[in-house]
């Protein structure tokens, strides 16, 4: 079998056209509001000449990971896609030469390297998870997000168990008011974003704060290249840590596992460089006692099958990141849409990934831009790259707020 060529599916996941979904009767009312942000979806095929098509998906700023498959795949065609571990490597020097290890390059060899799992398992007949040493699990346990007691209880109604909040928006009134809701039976965890402003100081306190609240974790609470303040959070703090989601390959995640930082490690499904790099990173975490727990907010269905298979096979496997009800349109993406029942989603059990896209649907939706959308001043949210020049000091001087009840 040889690889004949790869095509992209670069899909923006926000207000449709309401033309289009007027005669749409499958999607529903509710699949025309704007999905928060602006996000991009990146998907990738890979054909074969025997008919055997695999399918993958990426992120990171998908339009500029796109151009990066696109400068890779002549690397690729005429290659036997059984190799994986062979064209990770390819790939990977490819990329090294360039100074491209980081997320953008992790993203195009995720999808890359993802499609040729499902290559595999198609020509063999077995799903990707036989392919990784066979099940330890047949179901997977999920968390959603919720930032309100409201959104909580909403899907503790519908069996889930385990949500996370997220924002540096007076975290310790949110975490408290959400453990208030639901009580104990549910686990929460919280997301705090890598904010560079929070000092490791600021940061020790703020865990501290947060422990009578029994979290499942703290995430980010710092920007995740301060690998020192990393390790003075750890020494402090008597909750357990996350981090991981911006970092690539079992290179990328090293420093946070080796040094044991975290408790948690989270490489993003669809940037940390495919399923090859995911399990190894699993692989490294179990031997310093680490689970792990994909990072998946951001990302398009086809990464969610891939994340099952993985967490189906490893036994440091926690929870999987899971929203379904974001924007509508992403049940019509994918077939077929996995379903949650209890807080769990079963592992797949056909073919490769055993999934596919509705390309037809997918491509009603073209790209947007990469920038998110502006937040307005004064209004103590974080966004990246979307504030005045004098966001850093503000920020600073709100702090306090951070600590309150």
């Amino acid at each position: 079998m040889k690889i004949t060529g790869i095509r992209t599916f670069l899909m923006h996941v926000g207000q449709p056209d309401p033309s289009k979904w007027a005669s749409d009767r499958q999607a529903g009312s509710g699949a025309s509001k704007p999905f928060g942000g602006t996000r991009n979806w990146l998907f990738l095929k890979i054909d074969t000449d025997e008919g055997i098509t695999g399918i993958g998906e990426c992120s990171g700023w998908p339009r500029v990971v796109e151009t990066a498959i696109r400068d890779l795949a002549p690397l690729l065609i005429g290659e036997d896609p059984a190799h994986i571990e062979r064209l990770w490597q390819k790939m990977h020097i490819a990329m090294m030469g360039h100074g491209m290890l980081g997320t953008v390059g992790g993203g195009a060899m995720t999808g890359i390297d993802m499609a040729l799992w499902d290559i595999k398992g198609k020509a063999l007949g077995v799903p990707v998870w036989m392919l990784l040493g066979g099940k330890v699990r047949d179901r997977i346990p999920i968390y959603s997000h919720a930032n309100t007691p409201e959104g909580a209880l909403a899907l503790k109604a519908r069996g889930i168990k385990a949500i996370k909040c997220g924002g540096v928006a007076d975290p310790v009134r949110k975490v408290a008011a959400l453990r208030e809701a639901v009580g104990d039976d549910m686990d929460i965890a919280i997301d705090l974003h890598g904010p560079p402003w929070l000092t490791p100081a600021d940061a020790c306190r703020l865990v501290r704060a947060l422990e009578p609240y029994e979290l499942m974790w703290v995430e980010d609470p710092i920007a995740p290249d301060n690998i020192e303040g990393y390790k003075r959070i750890r020494d402090a703090a008597h909750l357990p840590l996350a981090a991981g989601e911006r970092s690539a390959t079992i290179f990328g995640e090293r420093e946070l596992i080796e040094k044991e930082l975290v408790d948690v490690i989270q490489p993003d499904t669809g940037r940390a460089g495919g399923i090859t790099q995911m399990k190894k990173i699993a692989a490294m975490a179990e031997a310093h006692y680490i689970q792990m727990a994909p990072h998946s907010g951001s990302l398009g269905p086809v990464a969610e099958y891939a994340a099952l298979h993985l967490l189906a096979a490893i036994p440091n496997a926690l929870i999987l990141e899971r929203l379904d009800d974001d924007w509508e349109g992403r049940r019509q993406t994918i077939v077929p849409h996995p379903q949650q029942v209890d807080g769990l989603i079963a592992v797949p059990d056909a073919p490769g990934l055993g999934c596919d896209i509705d390309e037809e649907f997918v491509a009603r939706f073209p790209s947007g831009g990469n920038v998110s959308v502006p937040v307005p001043e004064g209004s103590g949210a974080y966004n990246p790259g979307t504030h005045d020049q004098h966001v850093y000091v503000q920020t600073r001087v709100a702090r306090r707020s951070y600590f309150n009840r």
